[in-house]
C-alpha cells in the first residue's frame, strides 16, 4: 500500500510543479502589462528587474497555488482514469477515498504551508515591492527624441529636430528653446545638424551643434519705447551642458509603507485592528455625548469613560418634563424663543448625527481594511484542499488527462471563484456587507460543491457520469428516428 501511495504523490507532484509555474507565469503577465508604463524607458539594471521579478512572484503564489491544485489534482486523477489505473486499483477492492487520502495529506500539507507563506513572506515581499515600485516610478524615462515633435525631457530645454539619421548618431534641423531662465520662449537656437549623448552616469546632457543662429530677446526697461530688440547670434560650433535630475535609480525608505495592511502579519493586523476598534469607540462615545449632554457635562462624562473602560454613560431620559405645560404657563415672546431654540438644537443635532454616521462608516471602511486582509491569509490557504476536492473527483469523472480539458474546466472554476471572492472582498471594503458573509461567500459556495463530488465520486455515483447522461441522450435521439417507421 505504501507503494501505491507513492506512486499516487508521485503523479500528482509533477502536475503541479508544471501547473505552478504555469499559473505563476499567467499571473505575472497579467501583472505586467498592468504596471508596463511604469517600467518601460527607465534604463533598470538587471538586478533591479530581477528583484522585481521575484517580489512580484512571492505575491502571486496564494492566488497560483488554489488554480495549480485544481488544474493537477484533475490531470492526475482524468490520466489515471483515462488509462483505467482507477477501473484496476477499485477492482482490486481499493476505493476512490484510499486512493485520495494520500494526496489530501499532501494538500493539508500545502494549505498549511501557503498560510505560512502567507502570513510570514507575503508582508516581507509586499512592502519590498512597493517600495522598489515607489523607487522606479519617481524616475525619469530615458531620454528619446522622436522626428518633428518637440522634447520636454531634458530639463529646462525643448528640442524638436527634423529628421535623425538611421543610426541615431546625428540630428539634422534642429530647433531648442531654452527655459533656464524662466523666461517663457524668449531665446530659441537653430542649427543645421548636431550630435547629443548623454554621460554615463546620467547626471548630464551634452548637446553639439553645427551652422546655426541664436535668437534672444534683449531685457530693456522700458519696453514701449524700445520694443522688444533681439541679439542674433551665428556660430558654426556651440556646445550645450544641462545637468539631468531623476535619472538614476534611489531606492525609498521601507519603513513609510511599513503600516500598509498587506505590510503586516496576522498578528500585527488583529492588533492595529483592536487599536482601531478601541479609538472609533471612544469617538462614538463623545459625539454621543456631546449630543446628550451640555458641553462641560459631556467633557467631564467623557474623561470619566476614558479613565475607566468598565464605565459605561448612561443616555436615557432622567425625568419626564410636560413641555405643554411649561410653554403654557410662559409669555408668547418667550414661547417663540423656546420654540425657535429647540428647533435650533434639534437641527444641530440632526446635522451633528449625519456626520457622525459618515464618519463611522469610513471609520469601519478603514477597520475593514485590516481585518479583511486577516482573513485572506485563511481563505486563499484553505482554497488550496477545497479545490483538490473539487479537482480530484472531476478528473475521476471526467477521464481525460493532459491539459486540454482539465485546463479548460479549471479555469472556468478558479474564474468564478475569483469573482466571488473579490465581489465580497469589495463590498466588505465598503461596508456592505458583513465581514464573515463577504471574504468567506466563495468558500461557503465551492467547499460543499467538494464534499458534494468528492461524496459522489467516492459512491460512484451516476448522476455525475457523463457516459450515463450520453447514452440517454443517445436513446431519446434513436426514438425520435425510429418513431414514424413504427407507426408506419
Amino acid at each position: 500500500m505504501k507503494r501505491l501511495h507513492l506512486y499516487i504523490i508521485k503523479r500528482f507532484i509533477g502536475p503541479l510543479i508544471v501547473t505552478l509555474l504555469i499559473s505563476l507565469f499567467v499571473l505575472l503577465m497579467q501583472f505586467l502589462w498592468v504596471y508596463l508604463d511604469d517600467l518601460v524607458g527607465k534604463g533598470l539594471e538587471m538586478n533591479i528587474i530581477v528583484e522585481f521579478l521575484v517580489y512580484t512572484l512571492a505575491m502571486l503564489m496564494p492566488m497560483a497555488l488554489p488554480l495549480s491544485m485544481l488544474l493537477a489534482s484533475i490531470m492526475t486523477f482524468g490520466d489515471m482514469g483515462e488509462n483505467n489505473e482507477l477501473l484496476a486499483m477499485k477492482a482490486a477492492g481499493i476505493s476512490l477515498f484510499r486512493i485520495m487520502k494520500p494526496v489530501i495529506v499532501v494538500s493539508i500539507l500545502l494549505s498549511f504551508g501557503a498560510f505560512q507563506f502567507s502570513n510570514r513572506v507575503i508582508p516581507v515581499s509586499y512592502k519590498k515591492l512597493i517600495t522598489l515600485m515607489a523607487s522606479i516610478r519617481q524616475m525619469r524615462p530615458e531620454i528619446v527624441i522622436k522626428e518633428g515633435v518637440f522634447s520636454n525631457d531634458i530639463d529646462n530645454f525643448s528640442i524638436k529636430v527634423g529628421r535623425k539619421a538611421k543610426d541615431g548618431s546625428m540630428l539634422y534641423d534642429i530647433m531648442i528653446y531654452d527655459h533656464r531662465y524662466d523666461q517663457g520662449n524668449e531665446t530659441v537656437t537653430v542649427a543645421d545638424s548636431g550630435t547629443m549623448k548623454i554621460t554615463t552616469d546620467k547626471r548630464y546632457m551634452i548637446l553639439n551643434l553645427y551652422s546655426g543662429e541664436t535668437h534672444a530677446e534683449v531685457q530693456t526697461t522700458n519696453r514701449e519705447s524700445t520694443g522688444y530688440p533681439v541679439r542674433t547670434d551665428k556660430f558654426k560650433k556651440e556646445t550645450i551642458y544641462s545637468k539631468l535630475q531623476g535619472m538614476d535609480f534611489e531606492r525609498k525608505d521601507e519603513s513609510i509603507f511599513k503600516s500598509a495592511n498587506r505590510s503586516l502579519n496576522n498578528k500585527q493586523l488583529r492588533y492595529v485592528s483592536d487599536s482601531l476598534s478601541k479609538q472609533f469607540d471612544i469617538f462614538a462615545t463623545e459625539q454621543a455625548l456631546s449630543i446628550a449632554y451640555p458641553l462641560p457635562v459631556a467633557t467631564a462624562i467623557s474623561s470619566l469613560a476614558r479613565n475607566d473602560p468598565t464605565y459605561k454613560p448612561d443616555y436615557r431620559l432622567k425625568k419626564y418634563v410636560d413641555i405643554d405645560s411649561v410653554l403654557r404657563s410662559v409669555i408668547a415672546p418667550v414661547r417663540n424663543q423656546m420654540i425657535e431654540g429647540a428647533l435650533s438644537n434639534a437641527r444641530n443635532n440632526i446635522r451633528a448625527l449625519k456626520q457622525v454616521e459618515e464618519l463611522n462608516v469610513a471609520n469601519i471602511r478603514s477597520i475593514n481594511r485590516f481585518d479583511t486582509e486577516w482573513h485572506k491569509k485563511y481563505t486563499y490557504s484553505i482554497a488550496c484542499l477545497i479545490f483538490f476536492f473539487i479537482g480530484a473527483p472531476l478528473g475521476a469523472i471526467i477521464r481525460k488527462g493532459g491539459l486540454g480539458m482539465p485546463l479548460v474546466v479549471s479555469v472556468v472554476l478558479f474564474i468564478f471563484y475569483w469573482i466571488l471572492s473579490t465581489t465580497g472582498e469589495k463590498y466588505v471594503r465598503e461596508a456592505t456587507f458583513g465581514l464573515w458573509f463577504g471574504i468567506w461567500f466563495s468558500t461557503f459556495i465551492f467547499l460543499p460543491a467538494g464534499i458534494f463530488l468528492t461524496y459522489k465520486a467516492v459512491t460512484d455515483s451516476t448522476v455525475l457520469n457523463i457516459d450515463s447522461y450520453l447514452e440517454f441522450l443517445k436513446k431519446i435521439r434513436f426514438r425520435k428516428k425510429s418513431g414514424p417507421d413504427q407507426q408506419e
